[in-house]
């Protein structure tokens, strides 16, 4: 098979934007576990919900600003809903087919298309600039000061001016032939952007002009073939003076920020992100395995190993829980003490594909088009 060949299957295979690695392994004919009774502990409530449409082939992640809610469809709208009560404040219409979520500042509302641009509104919905970036724009943009930080699907990172959309810096660096077709996009810090790349690399560029400030190994690939030799980083989490990233079949490690020293490191695989609180660093697996790890010296504190093949989004840590998503359309709330499932809720039967805390909960967005708050 032909290099891009199998970037397409393997791109197939990640019809969830990358949330779970599922069906290259001989496993594609295996079900998901069926779930199994739960001493619930926890009963998860939805406040409210509403239809913004619907996500098609694409993963579509909500921007909570203060009391609103920017939630985009793949059909080309914004729905603006009232966080407190899940009103319908108003719908933008961008005109263009959308292909990730949505971020902004101030009256400035982002969005990337399919066609390859970045598309910037204001609160009215009229289209205040649109920059093209030559490719997907498969992740909510970034924000850096006085500029958004986009990442296309063949790993260029833009800096564009959030007043105009003019380009200030493009940041591209050779990549393998086979990587993962993923919605991860980059963090903006105060004054760097990082992000996870093919290779197993971690990297910190410089938010004014792009340039690379560190670079740190997260897990070299290894295998003899492209396919057992990819080792995508996903998005990481900043904590505190360490950031901790992980790779897909590689390892999850933490680093100082400054100076890129190693903490820690194990052998994890991963095609989604991480979460953390106080005290661990949360993960599914590629096996769909929730993780907890202890986030001073990653030893193993417990795991969850009953929603096998279930196509688990990345933990979430809020309200004391940690919470998952999966592609049949429930939530799983489970014991950040032991990983016990105490907490069960089923929404629209579509695949869970964004989990965002805020308004004193959990804002969730299903494929099927459900915008929910949803509180424990």
């Amino acid at each position: 098979m032909r290099a891009a060949g199998r970037l397409a299957a393997l791109a197939a295979a990640l019809a969830l934007g990358g949330c779970g690695f599922f069906g290259l392994f001989g496993d594609s004919a295996k079900k998901p576990m069926p779930l199994t009774d739960i001493q619930a502990r926890v009963t998860p409530k939805v406040a409210w919900s509403l239809s913004v449409g619907k996500s098609g082939d694409f993963r579509f992640t909500p921007w909570v600003d203060g009391n609103r809610i920017f939630a985009a469809a793949a059909g080309g709208t914004i729905s603006v809903v009232d966080a407190a009560d899940g009103r319908a404040i108003s719908r933008l219409e961008t005109g263009r087919d959308l292909a990730s979520g949505v971020a902004g500042q101030g009256d400035t509302v982002i969005a990337g298309t399919v066609k390859g641009e970045v598309v910037a509104l204001d609160p009215a919905g009229k289209v205040r600039w649109t920059a093209p970036v030559g490719g997907e724009v498969l992740a909510p943009a970034a924000i850096a000061g006085k500029s958004a930080i986009v990442r296309t699907g063949d790993g260029r990172i833009f800096g564009l001016a959030l007043a105009d959309g003019k380009r200030e810096w493009v940041y591209q660096r050779p990549v393998p032939a086979l990587l993962l077709r993923s919605s991860t996009g980059v963090l903006a810090t105060a004054a760097n952007v990082v992000a996870g790349y093919p290779g197993g690399k971690l990297i910190a560029l410089d938010a004014e002009d792009g340039k690379l400030v560190w670079e740190v190994t997260v897990s070299a690939p290894h295998g003899a073939t492209e396919l057992e030799r990819v080792a995508d980083v996903s998005l990481p989490v900043i904590d505190g003076g360490r950031i901790c990233a992980a790779a897909f079949q590689g390892k999850v490690a933490c680093f100082e920020i400054q100076g890129g020293n190693t903490v820690w490191s194990r052998d994890v695989s991963t095609a989604s992100g991480l979460a953390a609180d106080d005290r661990n660093v949360y993960l599914s697996d590629d096996q769909d395995q929730v993780h907890a790890l202890d986030k001073a010296t990653g030893a193993a504190r417990w795991k969850q190993d009953k929603l096998l093949r279930r196509r688990l989004t990345a933990p979430v840590a809020v309200a004391g829980h940690v919470v998952v998503g999966d592609s049949l359309g429930y939530l799983h709330v489970l014991s950040k003490d032991d990983g016990a499932i105490e907490g069960r809720l089923s929404l629209d039967g579509g695949a869970i594909e964004s989990l965002v805390p805020a308004a004193g909960g959990l804002v969730v967005q299903t494929a099927g088009g459900t915008l929910a708050l949803v509180r424990f």
